[in-house]
């Protein structure tokens, strides 16, 4: 409930989503089930992370994942140091970040078919959060590459393929390539249209906020008129 409530809002309803995850906690405690516990403290830090944009708080949530599910689940022990490591680049602090990085792509590396969350994991997680991250750490010439090969394996049209192209749509235009920056925003616009992706949603408003320098440019025009469409379809 607390995911639907808040993909359901766009990302914008925080606290009732919180208060689903916290119930979802509580129950998973009294049942001593620390995979559940552990999903439901994973869910509420990116509310954290992506809707308070408390980068704090969403690195408490996610170290308390962690040192819930590490003997329960590497999917979520995982997950939940990916997340870290996007954390700790939204605080700037690169070294943690390639640390948690790295351990995460061990944790992934120990996945088995009885891990207790395995239909949560896809192998594009560790190339999504890793070129975002260099994107909170204004590395885009290494975001770029890293979210290139992730998009070429996510074809499927899900909210992650926005989320991606999302990203680089911004990789290229802070390193000045214009077109190419429009170019792949209109994809993720394509992506959006279909899966109305909260997620998404954002990457695509905030890459049209950092366009506002070059708003006379006809691409970056083309590309207003797609996201003024959508939003008036929302």
């Amino acid at each position: 409930m607390g995911q639907l409530v808040w993909d359901a809002s766009q990302r914008r309803d925080h606290s009732t989503a919180r208060g689903y995850f916290d119930q979802a906690i509580h129950a998973a405690k009294q049942l001593n089930d620390p995979a559940a516990e552990g999903l439901a403290l994973l869910r509420k830090s990116f509310v954290a992370l992506y809707g308070d944009k408390d980068a704090e708080a969403g690195l408490s949530l996610t170290r308390q994942t962690a040192a819930t599910t590490k003997t329960t689940s590497h999917v979520l022990t995982g997950l939940a140091v990916l997340h870290a490591a996007e954390a700790h680049a939204m605080l700037g602090q690169q070294a943690e970040c390639e640390q948690a990085l790295e351990a995460a792509e061990h944790h992934f590396g120990r996945i088995s078919e009885v891990d207790a969350a395995f239909e949560l994991y896809s192998p594009t997680q560790h190339g999504r959060l890793a070129g975002s991250c260099y994107l909170f750490l204004n590395k885009a010439k290494q975001a770029q590459p890293i979210l290139e090969a992730t998009a070429r394996e996510l074809r499927d049209r899900s909210k992650s393929q926005a989320i991606v192209l999302g990203n680089l749509s911004l990789a290229h235009l802070r390193q000045g390539e214009l077109d190419g920056a429009a170019t792949v925003l209109h994809q993720a616009v394509d992506v959006v249209e279909q899966t109305w992706g909260g997620g998404g949603l954002n990457i695509v408003f905030g890459a049209c906020r950092e366009l506002q320098p070059w708003r006379n440019e006809v691409v970056v025009q083309d590309v207003y008129d797609r996201v003024m469409a959508l939003m008036a379809a929302t």
